[in-house]
């Protein structure tokens, strides 16, 4: 599966030279312990990384993954939409962030 992230926001999945949208998870966060701070926590988790390798594999300081998994803060922008991805394939996620 080649996923692609679209200037707006929006992922893709390209097949045969088209391409289709992707529904991603939305990890967003309104309130403490709400089901967006639960979502990045078992995006972190089902990837058995700890906060701190999480957020050295984002490029984010780890107080912000404290942040976003504590629900005070929400994912926004790209940070969203590159949780919404490694929802769907971290393997493929991580290892080109590691070349980048």
């Amino acid at each position: 599966m080649r996923l692609r992230l679209k200037a707006d926001g929006r992922v893709v999945e390209l097949r045969d030279g088209q391409e289709f949208p992707v529904q991603p998870v939305q990890p967003t966060a309104n309130a403490p312990g709400d089901a967006g701070s639960l979502a990045v926590r078992d995006l972190r988790r089902r990837a058995c990384l700890t906060q701190m390798e999480f957020a050295a594999k984002l490029g984010v300081p780890v107080e912000t993954i404290r942040n976003w998994e504590q629900g005070k803060r929400a994912p926004r922008g790209p940070a969203r939409a590159l949780l919404a991805v490694i929802a769907h394939a971290p393997d493929t996620v991580f290892q080109a962030l590691a070349k980048a």
